[in-house]
């Protein structure tokens, strides 16, 4: 999949069959409107093209208000999204930065500049509560209407349902938030996950007797937060069984940046001690075991991490 940073590239391609969205998570209803944007390219003999959004607009419009808080949480960063929308078989991405000056645009200066001049669209798909333009001024109904004029046609999905929920980034945000992992996954069709490159940090792990791979997660809200079983891919032939602290690090650090820190139950040992650094590696968050704590000192917090790390080790063992 060709990713790009906006529009004005000659590498992208010169028609396109399209959709539009932020694509959070990119959940079962995503994957099944994706499946359909395949479908239409094939038979057209286009790409198919996903034009999606950073930051996330309601992120934007959350700021512009002096409300930041009020931004939802974040699902997937970046990196985990586009990794998503390549599984699914998209062939290029663009990155639109939403600004002011995006948001400004009127509903057919986005139809005329963006979708028509600028990605050469010849077949828009779009959901059912599809809204652009300044003020979300244009609709389903608009695009139609433009379509038809400009020569591309534009085609909508409804919403779609597993056992009666309604699948959305709102659903999957939710669940997260609560802990519930198991609805997450069957929303999304996989376990919830994480991916990103293992950075040094400052070593307290390895202190507490509890080595960690630290990842970053580049988003200061993230859906999920707390302490979790999870399995770590990219370390060995198959998954390597942890437990991890997503979150801000309450009684070590108090900097606001999120933090993924996984505990190995098992250390692969062909790496070595210092191996993983650098690598990227995928963990999935499989069951949420508690909230995240301030702890009166590292003694204290040493005892709540050894607690987790054999709830872990129980977890995995009942499953084996």
């Amino acid at each position: 999949m060709r990713v790009f940073r906006g529009f004005h590239h000659p590498g992208i391609a010169a028609a396109c069959a399209l959709t539009i969205g932020n694509f959070d998570g990119v959940h079962r209803g995503h994957q099944a409107m994706l499946a359909l944007l395949r479908s239409e390219a094939r038979h057209r003999g286009l790409p198919a093209c996903v034009m999606t959004f950073e930051p996330h607009p309601r992120d934007y419009f959350a700021v512009l208000a002096g409300k930041p808080e009020t931004a939802p949480a974040r699902i997937a960063t970046l990196r985990d999204k586009l990794g998503e929308l390549e599984r699914c078989g998209v062939d290029q991405a663009i990155v639109l930065r939403f600004d002011r000056a995006f948001a400004a645009q009127p509903p057919q200066a986005f139809i005329d500049d963006v979708l028509v001049r600028g990605l050469g669209a010849k077949v828009v798909l779009v959901g059912d509560d599809f809204r652009f333009g300044a003020r979300r001024a244009g609709d389903y109904a608009m695009l139609d209407a433009a379509g038809a004029a400009a020569g591309f046609d534009v085609a909508r999905m409804l919403s779609y349902e597993v056992h009666g929920l309604r699948v959305s980034s709102s659903a999957v945000r939710d669940a997260l938030v609560r802990g519930d992992m198991g609805t997450a996954a069957m929303l999304l069709g996989r376990p919830y996950s994480i991916s990103g490159h293992v950075r040094h940090g400052r070593k307290l792990g390895r202190e507490l007797g509890f080595a960690t791979l630290n990842l970053g997660f580049s988003h200061p809200k993230p859906a999920a937060l707390g302490i979790f079983v999870v399995q770590t891919h990219g370390l060995a032939d198959g998954p390597v069984p942890g437990v991890a602290s997503l979150g801000r690090r309450p009684t070590v650090e108090d900097s606001g940046r999120v933090l993924l820190e996984v505990h190995c139950l098992d250390w692969p040992a062909a790496l070595g001690r210092e191996g993983a650094y650098g690598k990227i590696v995928r963990v999935e968050l499989l069951h949420k075991l508690r909230d995240e704590a301030r702890y009166d000192g590292l003694e204290a917090l040493r005892e709540a991490i050894q607690h987790d790390v054999d709830q872990a080790r129980a977890y995995f063992a009942e499953r084996s």
